[in-house]
């Protein structure tokens, strides 16, 4: 709160010293160059989201008896009128592809799908038995989410359809204007002991068809892999449950990831997120990285490191650790606060942000998001969920939405209690008629035209209970835009009066439509309605010179040097 209070003084400073003089528009103002961060990202567990092609299911795989058999497993336990599934359940490329243009229509620009390798036939039966509301339970579950890699060098088989593999699927939404961010493992295989009885393919892992690692379905404490070639792919230490621990420091354990990931990118893949990059030490992320962009030069690339303090997550960031940006938990945790049933002030926000002297590499690179499939869905309301919605299209960073939020789906639900659950076309269909859907839609679009909501560099007015209001400015190699945001997550109207660093010109309402012509020293009245946003975008340089000073000062510690 200190910095936060320099920054306020400094800006108070500037705006007396210079007032509305103007400045030469000649400076550069950006948050980030990352062309990624044009594109909000729509987030589907692949077989959760829409079953395109029953001919793929494998209903008969894994077999009759009821403890190996992998399509349809409903979690024993389920309260009346409530379900979970920890068996496949039909959704594959063709549901995500025929749905491509209602993902696209909602303002999105790439899609991210779960891991898509081979993964095991049968249910597990080693580990603890799923529980409802469980967790770290794997007993009965099947592969399903695809982080159970078998043969990272082939597609699971209920993925495809005829004509339909990966490269036709990143072909088919390339066409629609989407990219593909593809989730890839590199720490772990699938689960690896603990069975009764070995199980085909549980604990093995093939490199296209031919068996380059078993854990035998020992414990980690009795593999050899200074004698066993088949365990040399592996950590004689547990790492998570009964999943197997891939050894990083084992030179071929690279070789494998990057021969796998090299393939899928050459069939599409536009960036990667990496599932629990923090089991994994520094210096195989650099390495990884640095061999995948020597193929595909800037590649994009983001991890799961699931912790709340950013000092532990930032590290991944920065280019001596491979440049890798990260999902931006702590900030989640404020978003869950603010716009959750809990419904604190906007200012528990303003600490999250990072946007001076902060530990990451760059925070306008971060994925921003206020759920996913590994936690509790957002419990909020619809309102909080719009408010939700209109802060991450709005502020720093990439937004990422998780399939059937826009409508609320399974709201408040954790792992085992439905937060996975299958979403279906039916329910696509009717998602259009949602008052979140609508609300997301709107403040897409407004993001997916605006540079400086892309882009820009983020410089706050107020934080503070129900009301946030800031400016994004974006101004680069010939092109520039000021756009103030302003958010209302109340229950009644508030108005706004704007006169710090205010520019004179023409600036346009985004949402509400209209203009407002602002002179010098004028300010700019605005009625933002209950649970509502309004964007101002001003097509000009940064002319104002207390503005241009605020911004000098923003540019110089936006990111860690």
């Amino acid at each position: 709160m200190r910095a936060l209070a320099s920054i306020a003084l400094s800006l108070a400073l500037a705006g007396c010293a210079h007032g509305a003089r103007e400045t030469s528009p000649t400076r550069e103002y950006y948050g980030t160059l990352e062309p990624m961060a044009s594109d909000a990202v729509y987030f589907v567990v692949t077989d959760r989201f829409v079953n395109g092609d029953r001919s793929n299911d494998q209903r008969g795989q894994g077999g009759p008896d009821p403890r190996t058999r992998s399509f349809d497993r409903p979690v024993p336990g389920a309260p009346p009128d409530e379900s979970d599934n920890i068996g496949y359940l039909g959704g594959d490329f063709k549901g995500l592809l025929d749905n491509a243009g209602y993902i696209r229509d909602l303002g999105f620009g790439a899609v991210w799908l779960t891991p898509i390798v081979d993964n095991p036939d049968q249910a597990f039966t080693g580990g603890d038995a799923v529980t409802w509301g469980g967790a770290f339970q794997d007993r009965g579950k099947t592969g399903y989410h695809g982080y159970w890699g078998v043969d990272f060098y082939r597609l699971d088989e209920h993925l495809p359809s005829p004509g339909l593999d990966f490269a036709a699927l990143t072909q088919g939404l390339k066409r629609h204007g989407l990219k593909t961010v593809l989730d890839i493992v590199a720490n772990h295989g699938s689960p690896s002991f603990t069975m009764p009885v070995d199980q085909p393919k549980y604990g093995e892992i093939y490199r296209d068809g031919v068996l380059v690692a078993d854990h035998q379905n020992l414990p980690p404490e009795q593999l050899d892999p200074a004698r066993n070639p088949l365990h040399r792919f592996f950590h004689a230490q547990k790492d998570l449950v009964q999943l197997s621990n891939l050894d990083d420091t084992n030179p071929a354990v690279l070789d494998y990831f990057i021969g796998a990931y090299s393939q899928w990118i050459d069939q599409g893949a536009d960036a990667l997120r990496i599932d629990t990059i923090r089991h994994m030490p520094h210096a195989f992320w650099k390495a990884f990285a640095e061999r995948i962009r020597a193929k595909r030069p800037g590649l994009f690339m983001f991890g799961e490191a699931f912790d709340y303090k950013a000092e532990n997550i930032a590290p991944f960031t920065w280019a001596e650790n491979g440049g890798v940006s990260v999902l931006d938990f702590p900030l989640k945790e404020g978003l869950a606060q603010v716009f959750g049933t809990g419904r604190r002030g906007f200012e528990a926000l303003s600490d999250r942000l990072y946007l001076r002297d902060g530990p990451y590499a760059n925070p306008y690179e971060l994925m921003t998001f206020y759920d996913n499939h590994d936690m509790p869905r957002l419990g909020a309301s619809d309102e909080g969920f719009i408010d939700a919605n209109n802060w991450l299209f709005t502020a720093r960073g990439i937004p990422v939405i998780y399939y059937g939020s826009e409508t609320g789906f399974m709201r408040g639900r954790a792992e085992h209690a439905g937060n996975r659950n299958y979403f279906g076309q039916e329910r696509v269909d009717a998602a259009r008629a949602h008052p979140i859907h609508a609300a997301l839609k709107r403040i897409a679009k407004v993001r997916e035209a605006s540079p400086a909501l892309q882009r820009g560099l983020q410089l706050n007015l107020l934080l503070q209970g129900d009301r946030a209001a800031f400016y994004r400015v974006y101004q680069h190699a010939g092109e520039s835009q000021i756009a103030l945001v302003l958010l209302n997550k109340g229950d009644s109207s508030t108005t706004f009066w704007i006169r710090d660093h205010l520019q004179a010109g023409r600036w346009r309402a985004a949402l509400g439509g209209g203009s407002i012509e602002v002179g010098e020293d004028d300010s700019l009245e605005a009625k933002v309605p209950a649970h509502g946003v309004e964007v101002y975008l001003l097509d000009a340089p940064v002319r104002r010179a207390d503005l241009a000073a605020a911004l000098d000062e923003a540019m110089a510690h936006a990111r860690r040097r």
